[in-house]
């Protein structure tokens, strides 16, 4: 009995304990949200491709005839000036044709006129009579191949010192060593390339694309380039190839974007960005794709208003890259929600994520 009595007064005094107690305050859920601020544009980004500054003209040197590689002149970023030596043969074995080809011409030289005189001394007989004609014409024909062979000679003699010469390899424009594909003491064949340089001038990007945009960027007009490494400074480009033929490693085709000579700081190597595009008939508002949120099969988008949400439809009308072209439903100068869509509920309190308020893409 004493126990009982005791439990009915503990359990009155957790009654009364909880009845003396303040309520728990209810604290308002804000949920954290990235957002963005729509905006109108009629500028249809169809494209981007990365791609490479490179020269537009970039040449593969080799040697013109073969030999053993006894000197090199430059390394890779060497500036070069046209008629410059990169490399050099051993000039032995060439220098040695030229000297038999230059005792063969004086041979020849010596076999014409020792033809010569003999037909002038035959000639003087024949104005006497003391010879046939037959004679004499035979007399002219010997001067003749011997001529013929004097100018065999001197040409072999000339091909031989051109040969000489080859052992020399030149650079034919002022411009840039990109590569050395040799090194001293390699023995090379005749037309092996050992050396690339890069023409000073005019330079160009090149991209790869896909084989189903090559016809619709043909004719894109708007062709914009930036560098990787200044991303806010966009230049004017010009398509100045597309390859009719796709490269058998990635599919791809390979396009040449001219630059200005205006865009001083490309740099041969660096990366750059080629932005095809075109006007639409009528402004566009585009947003991520993580925008939208799919429910009984209607699509809409949460719009921020006074701090709080609301589901508002929209319709789509098309893809534009990674964007979602939105035809209806919202207008310019609202602010959307991009991150956390699918946790969200109509009137719920948001807090936009990050100081400044991003735009969508124009």
């Amino acid at each position: 009995m004493t126990t009982l009595k005791n439990v009915l007064v503990a359990a009155s005094a957790l009654v009364l304990l909880g009845a003396c107690s303040k309520p728990a305050e209810k604290t308002e859920d804000i949920r954290p949200v990235r957002a963005i601020s729509l905006v109108s544009s009629d500028v249809d980004v169809n494209a981007e491709f990365s791609g490479e500054v490179k020269a537009r003209v970039e040449s593969r040197l080799g040697f013109r005839v073969g030999g053993k590689i006894v000197s090199r002149k430059v390394d890779v970023g060497t500036l070069v000036r046209k008629g410059q030596v990169l490399m050099q043969l051993d000039p032995q074995d060439l220098q040695l044709s030229q000297a038999q080809a230059l005792a063969n011409l004086r041979a020849a030289e010596t076999n014409r006129d020792l033809a010569k005189a003999e037909l002038q001394r035959y000639q003087e007989l024949r104005s006497k009579s003391f010879v046939s004609q037959a004679v004499l014409d035979a007399k002219e024909s010997t001067y003749k191949s011997a001529q013929a062979n004097v100018d065999a000679s001197q040409a072999a003699w000339r091909g031989q010192s051109n040969q000489a010469g080859y052992a020399a390899l030149l650079s034919d424009v002022d411009g840039v060593v990109t590569a050395v594909n040799a090194e001293i003491g390699q023995v090379v064949a005749a037309g092996t390339p050992v050396v690339n340089v890069a023409k000073s001038g005019e330079k160009e990007i090149v991209i790869g694309i896909p084989e189903d945009k090559v016809e619709t960027l043909r004719r894109v007009p708007d062709v914009q380039v930036r560098l990787w490494a200044d991303p806010k400074n966009a230049v004017p480009g010009k398509i100045r190839e597309i390859s009719p033929v796709a490269d058998p490693s990635t599919r791809t085709y390979t396009v040449k974007v001219s630059i200005p000579d205006s865009l001083a700081e490309a740099k041969l190597g660096m990366t750059a960005v080629v932005q095809f595009a075109s006007k639409t008939p009528v402004p566009q508002i585009k947003v991520p794709l993580t925008a939208l949120f799919y429910e009984k099969s209607a699509t809409s988008v949460w719009v921020v208003e006074n701090g709080a949400v609301k589901l508002v439809p929209v319709t789509i009308g098309g893809v534009a890259g990674n964007d979602i072209v939105l035809s209806s439903g919202v207008k310019p100068g609202q602010t959307v929600v991009t991150a956390g869509v699918n946790l969200l509920k109509p009137g719920q309190k948001v807090k936009i994520l990050g100081n400044d308020l991003p735009k969508a893409a124009k």
